[in-house]
């Protein structure tokens, strides 16, 4: 298994982001952080962080997934990072792990990545999401394609994300870990 590529832009969720780098962490993956334009990027919620890396720097032959948090302005940072939707085209057309949550899956529109695929959002952002075959559901998995709705999804996000990854035994046991109650 590679790398897992967690972008971060100013503004962005930090639950969405920091619930999916220790989750996946925890399952044993290697997460790998890089900041749009910076390493230090703050959060929505004033919360500041540094990235491993800079967008930039990335190789997608080291990839085997990409993980947006929303927020905003965060999610609109990721989707005007010319970078970050080259990567994400590559990565699909690999058939590699593309996921999003909240206002993120704004990205993959952008990428051009969701013409009549299953993908949700946090409510409202279905509007931008305008070629998608668009769901309510709390996680949808289309193929490679895995979106959830928003913050209070976060954990139930990063679990599906360990079972897409790994298997399913991996992330009972990680549930059972942490004491996360089974959706």
């Amino acid at each position: 298994m590679g790398k897992i590529l967690i972008p971060l832009a100013e503004g962005f969720e930090e639950i969405e982001a920091v619930t999916n780098i220790d989750v996946l962490r925890r399952a044993g993956l290697d997460v790998i952080t890089a900041g749009i334009g910076s390493k230090n990027i703050e959060g929505d919620h004033g919360i500041k962080v540094e990235a491993d890396t800079v967008i930039s720097e990335i190789d997608t032959a080291d990839l085997d997934g990409v993980v947006l948090p929303g927020g905003m302005p965060g999610a609109a940072n990721l989707r005007d990072s010319n970078e970050l939707r080259n990567i994400i085209k590559k990565l699909n057309e690999d058939n590699k792990l593309c996921a999003a949550i909240c206002a993120a899956p704004i990205v993959f529109e952008a990428a051009g990545i969701l013409d009549g695929r299953k993908a949700t959002s946090y409510p409202g952002f279905d509007k931008d999401m305008a070629s998608s075959n668009y769901q309510e559901d709390r996680v949808v998995i289309d193929g490679n394609l895995i979106t959830g709705r928003g913050p209070g999804v976060a954990t139930e996000f990063a679990m599906t994300l360990v079972e897409y990854l790994l298997d399913k035994e991996a992330k009972e046991e990680l549930q059972k870990s942490m004491l996360v109650k089974n959706h």
